[in-house]
């Protein structure tokens, strides 16, 4: 990769740098020195963890033929930056008129290199044409959440390699708090003798520097590493220099994303994870060092991605595994159990690369930041219940349910605050996790608008006191239901992506749904599989849920009698009809005994049992059970509601198989034209109503009008349903079959 185009490369007037590799011992550099002669030394990095502070002649005065050596002795360089034991930098320059020597100034403590550091050449470049283009380059994270993507390791990359060209001020400030910027740039002014710098008053020296690096002809390199209060920071950013001097440049990181970031001559890099190449390489490179190349094994892949690509946490998953001799398939075993926790598997004994801290704690680092900003007390709540959620995006409408005001009014931390939350304040802590970065807030991308790492979505989750996790994963099911939309097919997207969500959460949440009855949100997902035409994968989720509801609620609780109704469902959809004819026969006896036989749900059981004994061809049956459905809901519910008409429907299908046509053609008129007015032409009841009106008149010898009203149908299922729903699939294929009729 080519290296970064720092202006103080090759500028004119001043000679090539004369880079070479030496394995003569280095010296830490500290405040003033007896020798021009720069030493920087480390392990595995260049300057690893050494203070380079340097002295220096004030500004104007002329400088000696003196060489500027920094060593490096095994090194390696890695896309431009270089990497190892030393450094050498031999920098000649002309011998000019006698004088007092001007040395490099160093201030502050630039990290080292991590182990099997990655270059990351799509970033650089990207940082690259930003500096192009600004004056300051801000590095921040997005769609990763908080800390671990890798932002300061990419500064410290530059700052070395800055060090290495010779660049004549570099100062390195760790800027979480202002003061500390203060401090920093005092001692810079003291260094490179800032006019006005007295000595006397910190916040006088750092402002002298300030103007000292606008009017300095000396290149320098300013990095503000973990900028976290911007607004105390806003006086602070060096400005960029004036008239034609390009020597200057900045570089910050910054888990912020407040409009605060950006503005005056500033540009904005996004820091995300590591591509899944880099990621890879990283583990390669880091076990190949350490001897033990045998860890990468066939799961390294799902490795990286079950750990998100983050940096923070591949370090820390490397040195657990180094350590413990583990491959990546059982670390990654240990990883998916549900009942670890980061803290075990990504500890901080493991932090071989010196990140200082465990992971839990770097990504949710600015959480305490964000709880004392407006709206008080409703960062944590918010990102413990976004924890629960599919970390792949959720639509942001479920913060204007009601589900999530409450939620956030009965946990708002300690705040003082008393009134009900609303939804704008809940959308207002949803914004301020996406300034700091704790999660990404997309509103334009109405269906994951909410997105978090999952990593960061674990440590959350990891966070939640014992006794609020009930309150938090039932208050994130009733959002989620409440943003269902009442009709499948008006908004199909919407609903793949809630029940990826459902699905999650039911991961996480464990047996927590299953309180006193089944959350109404594991049915709705269900059903909306269903609606979907999803039948394999219906099976599937109603399996499960007849099972929970056995294993937690008993044989004969009513959720456990729905489950298994739903489950001789899906059954039937999926052509299993005798699988589905057993636990619909058992399931009526259940609803009959427990229930009445003109309960609702009793009714629904009947009618579904004789759906199936029609599909298996048990015709008579089917017409003596629909003719008592039909009557039974007429006279309980009257003549047109909407499962009076899907009782018409069904016994028009049966009089048709039976041959009694026009039988079966006067009730499906009567249904169509009340289904019409009722639910809508587009409403599925309507499409499946008018097809079977479609067949008997087919049946019945009238196949203009059959055709007719068919193609009609399969044109709305296709625009309603989707070309692939296998409704809109059996109405294509019924045409296919008349017109070779």
């Amino acid at each position: 990769m080519t290296p970064p185009r720092w202006p103080w490369r090759g500028r004119p007037g001043k000679r090539p740098v004369d880079t070479q590799r030496t394995g003569n011992p280095p010296q830490g550099i500290d405040g003033a020195g007896p020798s021009p002669r720069v030493r920087v030394s480390g392990e595995g990095a260049v300057g690893a963890g050494r203070d380079i502070s340097h002295s220096a002649v004030g500004e104007g005065s002329r400088v000696e033929h003196t060489e500027v050596s920094n060593r490096v002795a095994g090194g390696t360089v890695h896309g431009g930056v270089f990497q190892g034991e030393n450094v050498t930098v031999n920098q000649y320059l002309p011998p000019p008129a006698p004088g007092p020597v001007v040395r490099p100034v160093r201030v502050g403590t630039v990290p080292p290199l991590a182990s099997a550091f990655q270059p990351r050449p799509g970033l650089r470049e990207e940082i690259d044409r930003a500096r192009e283009r600004h004056a300051t380059v801000v590095l921040t994270q997005v769609l990763s959440g908080g800390g671990g993507v890798g932002k300061s390791q990419l500064a410290a990359a530059y700052a070395w390699q800055a060090h290495a060209g010779g660049v004549a001020v570099l100062v390195w400030v760790n800027a979480a708090e202002s003061a500390q910027i203060v401090a920093a740039y005092a001692q810079a002014a003291r260094l490179v003798g800032a006019p006005g710098a007295a000595g006397q008053d910190a916040e006088a020296d750092a402002g002298a520097f300030l103007d000292w690096l606008a009017v300095t002809e000396r290149s320098w390199l300013v990095v503000l590493d973990d900028l976290t209060d911007l607004e105390g920071a806003q006086r602070w950013w060096p400005r960029p220099s004036a008239g034609t001097n390009i020597g200057g440049r900045v570089l910050a990181t910054t888990r912020r994303r407040d409009a605060l970031v950006t503005g005056s001559g500033r540009a904005v890099v996004d820091i995300g994870t590591y591509t899944r190449t880099e990621a890879l390489e990283y583990l390669g490179e880091r076990f190949t060092a350490a001897d033990a190349p045998h860890l990468l094994d066939d799961r390294a892949e799902d490795l990286v991605e079950a750990l998100g690509r983050l940096p923070l946490a591949l370090a820390h998953a490397a040195a657990y595994m180094i350590n413990d001799d583990v491959g990546c398939s059982g670390y990654l075993g240990l990883f998916t159990d549900r009942t670890s926790h980061l803290a075990s598997l990504l500890p901080p004994g493991a932090d071989t690369d010196g990140y200082g801290r465990q992971v839990t704690t770097s990504l949710l680092l600015a959480l305490d930041a964000a709880e004392q900003r407006e709206p008080a007390g409703l960062a944590t709540p918010a990102i413990r219940l976004a924890a629960h959620l599919d970390p792949a995006g959720h639509p942001d409408t479920v913060w204007a349910t009601e589900a999530v005001t409450q939620y956030l009014t009965a946990h708002r931390t300690a705040s003082g605050a008393s009134e009900p939350v609303t939804p704008e304040q809940a959308r207002a802590a949803l914004r301020l996790l996406h300034h700091y970065a704790l999660l990404t807030h997309t509103p334009h991308d109405s269906n994951r608008a909410v997105r978090l790492h999952a990593l960061t979505a674990r440590a959350a989750r990891e966070t939640v006191p014992p006794a609020d996790i009930v309150a938090t994963v039932h208050a994130a099911a009733s959002a989620l239901a409440e943003a269902w939309p009442e009709y499948e097919h008006t908004a199909r997207d919407l609903s793949a992506v809630l029940r990826a969500n459902s699905d999650t959460l039911a991961d996480h949440a464990g047996d927590h749904l299953w309180q006193s009855d089944t959350h109404p949100v594991l049915v709705t997902a269900g059903h909306s599989l269903t609606a979907a035409g999803l039948v394999k994968e219906a099976v599937t989720h109603w399996q499960r849920l007849a099972a929970e509801a056995e294993r937690l609620l008993g044989t004969e609780h009513l959720d456990t009698l729905s489950t298994r109704a739903n489950l001789a469902t899906a059954y039937w959809q999926a052509g299993r009809t005798d699988e589905a004819i057993v636990i619909k026969e058992r399931v009526l006896a259940d609803r009959e005994r427990l229930l009445g036989h003109d309960h609702p749900t009793t009714l629904t059981a009947r009618a579904n049992l004789a759906a199936s004994y029609h599909q298996a061809g048990r015709t008579d049956e089917a017409i003596n059970i629909q003719e008592r459905v039909l009557a039974d809901r007429e006279r309980l519910l009257g003549e047109h509601h909407p499962d009076t008409l899907r009782a018409c429907g069904s016994l028009a299908a049966s009089y048709g198989r039976a041959g009694r046509t026009e039988e079966a053609i006067g009730l499906l008129e009567r249904a169509v034209a009340d289904c019409g007015r009722l639910l809508g032409t587009d409403h599925p009841n309507t499409l499946i109503t008018r097809a079977n009106l479609a067949a008997s008149y087919w049946q019945a010898g009238r196949t203009d009008e059959a055709v007719d009203l068919l193609e009609e149908v399969l044109a709305d299922r296709e625009q309603f349903l989707g070309h692939d729903h296998p409704n809109t699939r059996a109405a294509a294929e019924q045409l296919r079959r008349w017109d070779r009729g």
